[in-house]
């Protein structure tokens, strides 16, 4: 069986360098649930009709497929609205754990495979990895590296870091937590050191069990007991 590791973290906390670096230098695999996602939704599919019918032709950009920044302009800071959008693109969940059976079934067993995704352990995309690992960076560090990569404002990019989760509040659920707000050197040191160890004690049948089983558990009884109140 390949390692899967799932990956996340916060807003251009580094996510996609930690992906990229695994990919050459270990070969990984790797797919990013925000692009399969996007493919749910290209024009001529269900996904596509029923956001435009929900949010407006005004998502539809000059080039026919729906406009992200749009969209995401309606719904980011806006839980509602962002539930509307999952529910309108259609079962995401089926979509990422079909990819990871895909995984399973298809690679050698000596693979690594990484599942990046913003929304990875509280859907429970976790569940059907190996690992979770977390890229945090503080808001300082984040604020300048939005505004270069998608030619934000200072306002809209605040919007979009305070409309997503803290990484302070996905913590107790990952299995090693990478801090990038220092060189890429140093955090590419770290994730030489964090893959060497983990496919070392996932090679050997050492990898313990992902914290985020009992994340899920605490968060399954503090719901139960609510429900009581």
């Amino acid at each position: 069986m390949p390692l899967v590791i799932g990956l996340t973290g916060s807003i251009a906390a580094g996510k996609s360098l930690l992906s990229d670096h695994l990919v050459k230098t270990r070969g990984a695999i790797h797919a990013n649930a925000d692009t399969l996602v996007h493919r749910m939704y290209d024009p001529n599919t269900e996904g596509f009709d029923r956001i435009v019918a929900e949010f407006g032709e005004e998502v539809i950009g000059d080039d026919g497929y729906i406009d992200r920044k749009v969209i995401g302009s309606k719904v980011f800071g806006n839980r509602e609205r962002m539930s509307a959008l999952t529910t309108a693109i259609g079962d995401i969940s089926q979509m990422i754990h079909d990819t990871i059976d895909a995984w399973h079934a298809d690679l050698p067993a000596d693979a690594i495979a990484v599942m990046e995704a913003v929304n990875l352990i509280e859907p429970g995309y976790s569940e059907w990895c190996d690992t979770t690992w977390l890229v945090a960076c503080e808001t300082e560090t984040a604020l300048p590296r939005l505004m270069a990569r998608n030619s934000f404002t200072e306002e809209e990019a605040m919007q979009r870091i305070n409309g997503a989760r803290d990484w302070r509040d996905r913590a107790p659920a990952a299995d090693r937590i990478f801090h990038n707000d220092g060189t890429l050197e140093d955090f590419q040191a770290e994730i030489d050191s964090a893959i060497a160890e983990t496919k070392a004690q996932f090679d050997a049948g050492q990898l313990p069990k992902s914290r985020w089983f009992d994340w899920k558990r605490e968060q399954d009884e503090l719901k139960a007991a609510e429900s009581e109140q």
